[in-house]
């Protein structure tokens, strides 16, 4: 059976404000308008993009398979709605660089038809093998922002016998309550996916945590799981960033997941609720990954909710249905205002990872005005990963990333606790992301160059053999005419 640790197990973090109020309250919103045309990225996912196996002037049907995986960690790429494919070719990606990707255009044709699906009747008659092949066929990754392909994590989760299963419903960033409502309205549905979880990854126990922030939610999951002893609904303290894996794990399990080590080596795993309720969906109803809850909240938006999105959908149009004042929205997020990206425009498709887009005016923005460090250490005290943000930064300045490093810059999970603590509102996380990106830049060029050396080298000794064999041949040759000039000679000597 599950023990759970009842003494606090929470390091740093913070009490960030919220702004959930209007949006939690109010049910999921089903009657959001068919966008005309559908951008779909075929990289939503870590790891390889999908391969496209359609061609332009295809008719599709919803849920057909528009991309397949490439490799052991990818996904395959679903059409959200009926529609013919008008066109394969590169569009800005939703990231804080619009950078162009690979984008299927779909023009729906307003029918939303479904293509025939396939569902279990008793899934748990199924091999666990079946369990994830079935998941990786849907195209679902975790919905909690990691992106991470679920049958990928199930497998690993048997392979390496895991005895506990944690389902993340914390849902810690501020404006974002997705996650609440989906455990609200869906409960039976989440309980059931935790059940396919455990089946596919032949695990006895789970248990889902729930910030105490969300009482509804927590009462209706725990009446979904009464009657099952193997799941357990706990609550767990209202703390940012209390739903990152290895907080949770702490929190809940006593375990902590060494450096350079993935959680199912200590017996654990970690969903979210939105990925057990797609695999409730993939299983039961034979329904891919196509869409998703939104929260689209700010204060620009005259209309905050939560609305069931397909994936594709441009945030303009979504901005629209919710009635965003444009004139007033000084930043646009995607995901929440902690960890989420800043967005150059609203011409950006919703992904898999849309957990949120938010409109902020420029009172919500915090005070950019950076002031000298007063050396509070107060950056220090609510770093969850224990590390020392201000040396990190202060190393960065002066371009001493290795010794940035070697404090711990790759353990930095970019919560933003420090920068949202810092009384001199010095960006300490935009620090770490520049160092970060430059780190990964100069592997990267010091990769290249190793490549190259090897290539050269490798050319080297190959024009090496070339001309020792050139070489041994002309010697060869110069032998043969010797030897024929010899026997020449001593047959002319015969006669």
């Amino acid at each position: 059976m599950l023990s759970f640790f009842k003494t606090p197990r929470i390091r740093g973090g913070v009490h960030a404000e919220e702004h959930k109020t209007e949006t939690a309250a109010l049910p999921i919103s089903n009657d959001f308008p068919l966008p005309k045309k559908l951008f779909i990225p075929l990289q939503q996912h870590v790891g390889k993009p999908a391969e496209p196996l359609i061609m332009v002037g295809e008719k599709v049907l919803k849920g057909q398979l528009l991309a397949y995986s490439q490799g052991l960690i990818s996904a395959p790429v679903h059409a959200p709605s009926s529609g013919v494919i008008v066109d394969v070719n590169d569009y800005p990606a939703p990231h804080p660089s619009a950078l162009p990707i690979r984008t299927i255009v779909l023009e729906t044709d307003g029918k939303d038809e479904w293509m025939k699906t396939q569902a279990a009747s008793d899934p748990f008659q199924l091999n666990p093998e079946e369990i994830s092949l079935r998941v990786g066929a849907a195209g679902i990754v975790g919905l909690g922002g990691a992106t991470f392909p679920t049958a990928v994590k199930l497998n690993m989760g048997r392979e390496n016998r895991v005895d506990t299963l944690i389902i993340n419903g914390s849902e810690c960033e501020p404006y974002l309550c997705c996650d609440d409502r989906l455990m609200q309205e869906h409960a039976e549905e989440i309980i059931d996916g935790v059940r396919l979880m455990l089946h596919g990854m032949e695990t006895d126990h789970a248990v889902v945590a729930i910030e105490d922030n969300k009482a509804l939610a927590f009462f209706a999951m725990r009446a979904a799981a009464e009657p099952y002893a193997s799941i357990k609904v706990i609550q767990i303290p209202t703390r940012y960033p209390m739903g990152w894996d290895r907080q949770l794990i702490r929190y809940v399990t006593g375990k902590e997941v060494p450096v350079g080590c993935r959680s199912s080596e200590i017996g654990v795993t970690i969903h979210n609720v939105g990925t057990a309720y797609a695999v409730h969906k993939a299983i039961r109803l034979g329904q891919p990954l196509l869409s998703r809850v939104v929260t689209v909240a700010g204060g620009a938006v005259l209309r905050p909710m939560n609305v069931e999105v397909p994936f594709g959908t441009l945030i303009s149009e979504l901005f629209d249905f919710c009635a965003v004042d444009k004139d007033q929205t000084a930043r646009i997020i995607m995901g929440g205002p902690m960890m989420g990206d800043s967005l150059p425009h609203t011409g950006l498709p919703t992904v898999k990872a849309t957990s949120g887009v938010l409109a902020l005016t420029q009172r919500e923005l915090k005070n950019t005005d950076e002031q000298p460090c007063i050396r509070c250490a107060g950056c220090v005290s609510v770093c969850p990963a224990g590390l020392r943000p201000l040396d990190m930064a202060n190393n960065i300045r002066i371009n001493q990333l290795d010794a940035a490093v070697d404090l711990g810059l790759k353990d930095c999970i970019s919560c933003g606790c420090c920068s949202y603590i810092c009384p001199s509102n010095i960006p300490l996380v935009q620090y770490f992301k520049y160092a970060s990106g430059e780190v990964m830049a100069r592997q990267q060029a010091q990769h290249k160059s190793e490549q190259t050396k090897k290539l050269i080298d490798a050319r080297n000794a190959r024009m090496e053999r070339i001309a020792q064999q050139q070489r041994e041949d002309e010697l060869a040759r110069i032998a043969a005419k010797a030897e024929r000039e010899r026997l020449k000679a001593e047959q002319e000597a015969a006669v």
